[in-house]
């Protein structure tokens, strides 16, 4: 299961197709903004009701997800259910590999409150044909790079700076 495998509509329609409730976040909100760069993950964040852990978890089974980890290629397993996910701390972060790529699912990202946060802003995107999708606006998308302080992120904010002012300034 490595990244030569990504396959990012295919995470997403799986999500779609079992309902789950999220917004995306990072490197693919912002492309689906008009960003140039490249990613080879998907970011998510989802409601956290049970209801919606629970369908998280069944899309997860069906993209045989385990965790990402350095040595294991094809990850570890691990408890794809609703409980898990309950189990964790809003800060939690969980980096997975499944058949269809690298998923990350996070419930509170740097710099905001997590989904009802960034569902406020977000915007529906048809990010391939007959799948909508939540994307985080730009400016939490930056925001959320802001906080997190990470060297890979400060190397793209002045990029996706210029690119908010120019959807701003309505180019």
């Amino acid at each position: 299961m490595a990244s030569a495998d990504f396959d990012p509509e295919r995470i997403l329609s799986m999500l779609a197709d079992r309902e789950v409730q999220f917004v995306l976040i990072g490197g693919m909100a912002a492309v689906l903004h008009g960003d140039v760069g490249v990613t080879v993950d998907i970011d998510v964040v989802p409601e956290r009701s049970p209801a919606n852990l629970e369908r998280l978890a069944n899309a997860l089974r069906d993209l045989g997800a385990r965790i990402r980890t350095e040595g294991e290629p094809e990850g570890l397993p691990f408890d794809r259910s609703a409980e898990f996910f309950e189990s964790l701390s809003p800060d939690s972060i969980v980096n997975m590999t499944t058949e269809a790529g690298d998923l990350d699912v996070t419930f509170q990202p740097s710099g905001t409150q997590g989904f009802s946060d960034l569902r406020r802003d977000a915007v529906e995107i048809e990010a391939a044909d007959r799948l909508h999708i939540r994307v985080a606006s730009l400016a939490d998308v930056i925001r959320s790079k802001e906080a997190a302080g990470r060297e890979k992120d400060r190397l793209v904010l002045p990029r996706l700076r210029r690119l908010l002012d120019r959807l701003r300034a309505g180019e």
